[in-house]
């Protein structure tokens, strides 16, 4: 679990702090702690030891010593860090570690407490993250029962300290166990996701559902089974004989370009009845600093909220990237006492409007983002955990990832609702980036057991922790209820069976369903997220009978890849309002495959592959191979299979999202499944674990780029449209070019258009016929080329069959590697037809202008490179490859391992 996103100083920090703060803020602080009421914050992350509690079957004989434990953290990679388990990423460990769920585990730090602490009015323990079951004892005292992984527990300990040394110690219970014999005892059972294959728990009997717990720590079907447990966020001490501020929001009543009208709301928690200064700062984007507001109150003891309102003439907004700027404020409150400030917090946020718009057409009812009056097209991906073990993701890690995504163009990113709610550095980066969030509340799939009141009691606790930490955030767009529930429940036979098995039960089951998503959680965005809009599920329609339609809210769409019958080209016959979920899948590059799977197990079927290949059970590369044959045929060998698995993602995930942005206004949002990984496997992202792109990746830089080309063919018609989410209109030409395979031109015209701005413009509609006349269709192309005034080329090449029928050129692309005084550069070129031309380094990093790349005749492009390695390194580790190198006769190979 994240620290708070609102900043409390610890005057302990002042001295690190003032390098880096406002002058007049850090001695506004230095006050403090000359303050006869100055207060005491502290990390509590030194000093950690753990050890197993209880023998669990398959432990290896780890015993049950005290070692030294990482804080925050979690017991695998506890275990990990001292050598007694295996990497659970590399090979196929899985099997072996489940036992590591089914035991319990005991965590134990000291720390000193002050004769002031001790003596203060109020003191506390904080922690941001117990995963999951957790009972907590200060000096051999229980303190805390903790029973969920996503809320803040704050724990009063005045009275319970001692001057000196003070123990802590958390038991962490099996989360399996706990919940097992309560499942095992009901007559009924509700949906649940993934059964385990491991024996940890009974396959008919999944206890996930039951637990506020990271769903995938039990297992996706794009990562392993490891149910961990740990203190994965801050632990804290506060002591406080004065005021501490608990929280501040900056509420957004009004924004325009003239003027945002502002409430600053600080949470007060007072140990003492007393009077105060309440004084707020703002420091512009620009370091600009003023007082805002300052009021004089009187505090009861106890908690308090002070608001304050105040006007910024002229903000400076805050856009989604690719519409604006993202300036950002810092607004400082200060509870001040006598002489001295007592307490400050600070928070940072973009000043915006924003508005889900569901506008009613004929077709039924739109799904729109508007932000500051400008309806927004989003473009992006599902977010999901960055790593199985949630303490280790580093800011670093995130940004490398969020960073790419904008690379790509995308301005939104889905943060699913499987996994947990994110640190604050993630929605900061996002902040910063111009990224917006789809906001998921944690549920994942299968049903929740939300008919028991202290399940909804637990969860709407939780709900407020997170929508109050996370609600200054500028990127946070919609809260959304849970994935895919709605849906398992109407659709996915288990409604239908639990009515017909227990109808009284199923009847408690939904109504407890609609409590929490349509009414509980509902109630806690409108009352605490300061105006987002809150949905129930995804996909939905805000509750209406009928889910998942095109005529109204989002949809999933599965019936490409989830049904094997369905091509690409389906993608075309579904025009949703907002796509938030659609995918295929593709495995990782080379180099992550040599960290996870040794060579010698680089086959389809060895224990390895099947190990990091999560869906169906492991099977998954069959329902891969079914797509990657519909359009190219059989590969030759492991690395055919995996190159073309990447091409076959890429070009699927380009038709689809092409579609829904040529279909705006009707469709105002194309989310693709999925935009990093969990650890190193086959997955439908566009990123690996390592933060590599895939073929994917460099395709949605060009398929979401602001103005973008759309040539769609589907039952022997193309149809050609531009799209431009540019805020103005623009002038440009496009041309068409029907040519062979070796270039000669058999059609060439040019069109002078224009682009008006937040727009999809149908160009041309063309039957193959009357592009190809009487040439062949495997061996001709039409290639399509857009230019438009301040934008990129672009360009799309229309194939007239599938390419495992086109006798491609036995052409190789030339590629020159050279150092200049502007760095490494890549030429390539080639003498036909070359697509899917993929660059890389083996076992080296590189960072590549670009890549999957289509090469026209003739035609040569130079890229930047950027790495660690020498140019003679690279040139000597340099392999290119093309469509025709796959689909001819075999050649020389880096692997020879066979599907």
């Amino acid at each position: 679990m994240p620290t708070r996103s609102t900043t409390s100083f610890a005057v302990s920090r002042l001295g690190a702090l003032s390098a880096i703060m406002a002058p007049c803020f850090v001695m506004a602080l230095m006050m403090l702690a000359a303050s006869a009421h100055a207060m005491d914050r502290r990390v509590l992350h030194d000093g950690w030891e753990f050890r197993q509690m209880a023998p669990a079957t398959g432990d290896a004989g780890i015993g049950s010593s005290w070692r030294a434990a990482k804080m925050p953290g979690t017991v695998h990679t506890d275990l990990l860090a001292h050598g007694l388990i295996p990497d659970p990423y590399v090979g196929a460990p899985e099997a072996g570690l489940q036992w590591i769920g089914l035991a319990d585990c005991e965590y134990r730090t000291t720390f000193q407490v002050s004769a002031g602490e001790r003596a203060a009015v109020r003191s506390e323990l904080t922690f941001d993250g117990l995963d999951t079951f957790a009972e907590v004892f200060l000096n051999d005292e229980k303190v805390l029962d903790a029973d969920n992984a996503f809320r803040t527990w704050r724990i009063p300990v005045q009275g319970r300290l001692r001057e000196g040394s003070n123990e802590l110690r958390v038991v962490l219970r099996s989360p399996i166990r706990r919940m097992l014999p309560h499942v095992q005892a009901m007559s009924q059972r509700i949906a649940g996701n993934y059964p385990s294959p491991y024996g940890d728990e009974p396959k008919d009997v999944l206890t996930a559902n039951f637990v506020r717990k990271p769903g995938y720590h039990y297992g996706w079907d794009w990562g392993p089974r490891y149910v961990t447990a740990g203190i994965w966020g801050s632990v804290q001490f506060t002591s406080w004989s004065a005021a501490m501020v608990e929280d501040l929001q900056v509420r957004q009543d009004r924004v325009t370009a003239s003027v945002a009208e502002l409430t600053a709301i600080a949470t007060v928690d007072a140990a003492r009845a007393g009077d105060y200064q309440v004084r707020l700062w703002k420091t512009g984007p620009g370091g600009d600093r003023k007082v805002m507001a300052t009021q004089r109150v009187t505090l009861p003891q106890g908690r308090s909220r002070i608001p304050q309102s105040f006007r910024i003439e002229r903000p400076q907004r805050w856009y989604p990237t690719g519409y604006g700027e993202q300036p950002l404020y810092t607004f400082d409150v200060e509870i001040v006492q006598g002489a001295g400030i007592v307490d400050a917090r600070r928070v940072r946020t973009g000043l915006r409007s924003v508005e889900l718009r569901r506008e009613r057409d004929a077709d039924g009812r739109g799904f729109a983002f508007i932000v500051n009056d400008i309806p927004v097209f989003a473009k992006g991906a599902n977010s999901i955990p960055f790593d199985m073990f949630p303490s280790r993701v580093t800011p670093a890690q995130l940004r490398r990832v969020l960073q790419s995504a904008v690379d790509a163009n995308m301005n939104m990113v889905r943060s699913w609702g499987g996994g947990y709610y994110e640190s604050d550095a993630f929605y900061d980066i996002a902040d910063e980036l111009g990224l917006m969030v789809w906001q998921d509340f944690m549920f994942g799939g299968g049903m929740q057991p939300a008919y028991d009141p202290a399940f909804r009691a637990n969860v709407v606790a939780e709900a407020k922790d997170q929508v109050q930490r996370l609600r200054n955030h500028p990127s946070i767009v919609l809260w959304c209820g849970n994935n895919e529930e709605e849906i398992t429940w109407k659709y996915w036979g288990h409604g239908k069976t639990l009515k017909e098995a227990d109808p009284e039960f199923a009847a408690k089951v939904w109504d407890g369903y609609v409590q929490l998503f349509d009414r509980d959680l509902r109630r806690v965005v409108e009352e605490d997220a300061g105006g987002i809009a809150y949905w129930p599920s995804s996909p939905s329609d805000d509750m209406a009978e009928v889910a998942n339609t095109p005529a109204s809210g989002d949809m999933h769409y599965w019936e490409v890849w989830g049904n094997p019958a369905h091509p690409p080209s389906a993608y075309l016959g579904v025009t949703p309002r907002f796509m938030s979920e659609y995918g295929l899948q593709a495995w990782p590059v080379r180099k992550t495959i040599d960290h996870a799977i040794a060579r010698d197990e680089q086959r389809i079927d060895s224990t390895q592959v099947e190990a990091h290949q999560k869906f169906l059970a492991g099977k998954g590369n069959e329902r891969l191979l079914h797509y990657i044959r519909m359009e190219f045929g059989e590969p030759r060998d492991f690395d055919a299979f995996v190159y073309l698995s990447q091409v076959m993602q890429a070009e699927g995930i380009g038709l689809a999202a092409r579609h829904h942005r040529a279909s705006r206004p009707h469709t105002m949002g194309s989310l693709y499944w999925q935009l990093n990984d969990v650890w190193p496997g086959a997955s439908w992202s566009g990123i690996d674990w390592f933060g590599r792109w895939k073929a994917m990746q460099f395709h949605a830089r060009r398929f979401f780029a602001p103005v973008a080309l759309a040539a769609l063919r589907k039952d022997g018609r193309t149809t050609v449209s531009a799209v431009s989410d540019r805020t103005t209109s623009r002038k440009g030409e496009w041309r068409l070019r029907v040519m062979d395979l070796h270039g000669r031109v058999l059609r060439d015209e040019r069109t002078l258009f224009e682009l008006p701005p937040l727009s999809a413009v149908r160009l041309a509609t063309y039957q193959d016929a009357e592009l190809l006349g009487d040439a062949d269709a495997a061996k001709t192309v039409a290639v399509l080329d857009m230019n438009v005034s301040g934008e990129l080329p672009v360009r799309e090449v229309v194939y007239f069959t599938e390419a495992r029928n086109i006798a491609w050129p036995a052409s190789p692309v030339q590629a020159e590697l050279r150092q200049g005084p502007k760095g490494t550069t890549l030429e390539l070129g080639a003498h036909a037809m070359a697509r899917a031309v993929w660059v890389d380094f083996g076992s080296l990093d590189a960072d590549i202008a670009d890549n999957a790349l289509t090469l026209l005749p003739g035609e040569r492009v130079t890229l930047g490179v950027s790495s660690s390695a020498t140019p003679e390194a690279l040139r000597t580790a340099l392999h290119v490859t093309t469509l025709a190198d796959v689909l001819s006769a075999p050649s020389s190979s880096r692997s020879t391992a066979t599907p």
